[in-house]
């Protein structure tokens, strides 16, 4: 019998201890990266440039300047109006994505600073329910657009939602989707700005309601954005869909957004903006005046 013809016993304990999630791999160019250094990069991969989703207090750390991010109506959470009845309960379904996400649903809204400069942020998760626009998350950004009405702070939502409106909560779901809009249009009426941030998914009933009514449409590269899904599309009109179709630089070229930014320039690129927009409304006021 040879000295290797025994496998070791400590090898099979060893590979019990060894730790999980040290490397990530990466859905653009499947390098296997590890997952501290892709962290440490904002979560966009060196290789290819993917950018990995962010949840929202990631999102909001890559944001806004350090400490001043004051989160508003933290501990609202969706009733259950439907009593729905399915393969998992609303409910059920609830208190397993606030355990797995921390979030009492799937927005995250409250006032901050960029560059010292006092904004509303609101970002949606697409880790609870889809980041799917229910009860809470459509009241939560309308009293957020209403407290920058009040403020005039500039207001930015950052859409990141593959689930659209909450099928769990019917029509009450279903009206967010006019009452934020409406938000919106009494927000441009008082002359506030508001720029729409789109990343990888924003889809159906939030891409449908606030997040293309922005003064200012940003998006994230390679983002999907749409209302139904590619795939449904073309099986629905039994036709080839244009190469890239739904994402952000198909949607840039054709006019629907503005401008893509990449993530590690996305603070500075709102500075600017919102800069840009108070200059230009002083100089108009002194005009009229």
């Amino acid at each position: 019998m040879g000295f290797f013809s025994k496998k070791p016993k400590f090898d099979k304990d060893r590979k019990k201890e060894r730790p999980g999630g040290l490397w990530t791999k990466c859905p653009g160019c499947e390098e296997m990266l590890y997952t501290k250094t892709l962290e440490a990069n904002n979560k966009i991969c060196p290789k290819c440039d993917y950018h990995f989703r962010l949840s929202a207090y990631e999102r909001i750390k890559s944001i806004l300047d350090p400490g001043t991010f004051d989160e508003m109506f933290k501990d609202m959470t969706s009733a259950d109006p439907l009593k729905f009845k399915g393969p998992s309960e609303y409910p059920t379904k609830i208190k397993k994505d606030q355990k797995l996400t921390g979030l009492k649903d799937a927005a995250v809204v409250g006032e901050g600073k960029i560059d010292s400069k006092r904004v509303a942020l609101a970002v949606t998760d697409s880790r609870f329910i889809m980041g799917s626009m229910g009860s809470v998350v459509g009241e939560k950004i309308t009293r957020l657009i209403e407290h920058a009405e009040k403020e005039k702070v500039p207001l930015i939502i950052v859409s990141g939602s593959g689930g659209g409106a909450r099928m769990y909560e019917g029509l009450i779901s279903l009206m967010q989707m006019a009452k934020t809009s409406a938000a919106l249009k009494r927000f441009d009426e008082a002359g506030g700005l508001f720029i729409s941030v789109l990343t990888n998914p924003t889809m159906a009933g939030i891409m449908a309601s606030f997040a293309s009514l922005g003064d200012i449409i940003l998006a994230e590269p390679k983002a999907l954005i749409g209302f139904t899904g590619p795939r449904v599309i073309q099986q629905t009109i039994k036709q080839e869909l244009p190469k890239g179709f739904q994402s952000s630089e198909f949607l840039l070229e054709h006019g629907f957004i503005d401008m893509i930014v990449h993530r590690n320039d996305l603070k500075e690129r709102l500075c600017k903006l919102m800069d840009y927009f108070q200059m230009n409304v002083g100089a108009n006021q002194n005009v009229r005046s």
